[in-house]
């Protein structure tokens, strides 16, 4: 029996469990589903360590996003064989990975949110249904009724209602389902002035997602997979603006368009407490096998692991041939075909070094993605459909060459800040990376309220973007601030009797909201940095 809920939360991503732990923090009941049977979104079912701003040690997310960092380094200090100068560093990076301050393994991080939702869950304030997708969704004069979802297990329906639905779907599901006014893809220049804009609008045109897997290496041992399907298609195929065939060593530079070699060694002699994550001075992306390690063997006791583990998640992965949204099975299906083929090349025909091509010993790893066949439970989803808000933010707010360095726009009405470039990979409508320097940015409140619908609120990679500016709102930290906003706003909404717009436009409710976010430690503005 599913209890009565004041919030429904669709999505079990980041943005979906923080927008559940602020909404039980404030003591509102809560439902939280999840199409997959982990929660966690990028962090874990996609397998996407994290990726984050420079200052995110010291400042720059909310209290919450940092005790889910701290919880993740503790669990490997007490759970795990690190070498004492490892353990004993405040900012331990378990995969000593160069993608971020913070690489670790989906499964610790689902340890550490199972942890986090557990009291709530215990006290009957929460429940959680995994393996439920929403398939449609009943509305009536600007309010959201009813989500009906399906069983994935069993194929039994349930409708639920509640006072606030929260879409923290990765492609904005209920968006569409609900009939709430939404964009998808890119929209027309004339539309916001933004010069990175095509000329006509093209919904069709997405970033493309990744079927991400996990590698270890067993030197003398022979891992090597079926041979995938679609290989040959996959093995020969060259995009236009690609220098040479996908399935190769070289590829563009996201941030100039020109080709540069990729290295892949696995498990280097290097000390990994050598590696310096730092995306603002390097992007960390031409070495391979530590781009997005995972653990790192020589930080452990000698002999614990005989190999390091790396996250595939490459530009020799990225698939672009289909829109996922709308298309989502047949997206999926070649997707996976593309990173089952990358593994069988790696395996058999990639150059190595030494001169001979193939390296056998790649293990892929089923037991770290909670899988059969090793890839990832979920799809990566980089760009969602985005709901059409009160505000949009636009390249004109955050774009380094339009603001300057020190830039930006500030909100009256901020609600959280984030930072990191303007990143888009290559899309469905055939454009190149588009990587543009940005300013450290706020969250406007009125980028998670919709302009018509009076219940439902945007809690992740679904608010009031547009297509370029969700390059740099789309990333772990800022998925997880405006998931605990929109619960804290749910929450706050069902106990003050007022409504999300009430809260955005009338200043001292606005400033009666922002205090309750103030206490709970969600950062509003930022000090003085410089972007990049």
């Amino acid at each position: 029996m599913i209890p009565e809920a004041d919030i429904l939360v669709v999505g079990g991503g980041l943005g979906g469990v923080a927008a559940a732990l602020a909404a039980c923090r404030a003591g509102r009941n809560v439902v939280l589903t999840e199409e997959t049977d982990w929660v966690g979104g990028q962090l874990t079912s996609q397998a996407v360590p994290p990726d984050e701003h420079p200052w995110v040690e010291r400042f720059g997310t909310t209290a919450s996003y940092r005790r889910l960092r701290e919880e993740i380094r503790r669990y490997y200090r007490h759970w795990y064989p690190l070498r004492a100068e490892a353990s004993a560093l405040t900012d331990l990076n378990p995969g000593a990975g160069r993608v971020s301050k913070l690489c670790h393994e989906p499964r610790v991080a689902l340890a550490v949110l199972e942890g986090m939702l557990a009291p709530h869950r215990a006290a009957g304030r929460l429940t959680v249904l995994t393996e439920h997708r929403p398939i449609s969704a009943e509305s009536d004069n600007d309010v959201v009724r009813s989500v009906t979802l399906r069983d994935l297990r069993d194929g039994t329906r349930r409708t639920l209602t509640a006072r606030y639905v929260l879409d923290a779907t990765e492609t904005g599901e209920l968006l569409h389902l609900a009939g709430v006014e939404h964009a998808n893809g890119a929209e027309a220049r004339a539309e916001f002035d933004e010069p990175h804009a095509p000329e006509e609008a093209q919904p069709l045109n997405q970033q493309g997602i990744t079927v991400c897997f996990a590698l270890s290496h067993h030197e003398g041992e022979d891992h090597t997979i079926d041979r995938p399907r679609d290989y040959d298609f996959w093995r020969t195929y060259q995009p236009s603006f690609w220098p040479g065939p996908l399935l190769g060593f070289e590829a563009p530079d996201p941030r100039t368009l020109e080709p540069v070699p990729r290295t892949f060694v696995p498990n280097p002699d290097l000390d990994p407490l050598s590696v310096s994550a730092d995306q603002s001075t390097d992007a960390g992306d031409k070495e391979l096998w530590g781009f997005r390690r995972i653990l790192a063997r020589k930080l452990h006791s000698p002999g614990a692991f005989d190999s390091d583990i790396t996250l595939v998640n490459w530009p020799l992965n990225d698939y672009w041939l289909k829109p996922y949204i709308g298309q989502e099975a047949e997206a999926l299906c070649e997707a996976r075909q593309l990173s089952l083929s990358l593994l069988y090349w790696l395996q058999t025909e990639a150059p190595r070094p030494d001169g001979g091509t193939g390296l056998p010993g790649l293990r892929i790893r089923p037991d770290v993605t909670g899988t059969a066949d090793g890839l990832a439970k979920a799809a990566y989803v980089r760009e969602s459909r985005r709901i059409k808000a009160v505000t949009t933010v636009t390249e004109h707010d955050v774009a380094i060459d339009l603001v300057g360095p020190y830039g930006g726009t500030r909100y009256r009405d901020s609600v959280g800040v984030g930072g990191y470039r303007i990143d888009l990979h290559p899309s469905t409508g055939g454009d190149n990376y588009i990587d543009i320097g940005s300013v450290p940015f706020e969250i406007p409140l009125g980028a998670l309220v919709p302009r018509r619908v009076r219940n439902l609120l945007p809690a992740g990679k679904n608010i009031g973007t547009t297509h370029l500016t969700n390059g740099c709102y789309r990333l772990h930290p800022v998925e997880w601030n405006v998931g605990e906003v929109a619960g804290a706003l749910a929450a706050h909404c069902v106990a003050e009797d007022v409504e999300p717009h009430q809260v955005q436009a009338e200043d001292k409710r606005f400033e009666e909201f922002a205090r309750l976010l103030d206490r709970d430690g969600v950062q509003r503005h930022w000090p003085d940095v410089r972007g990049y």
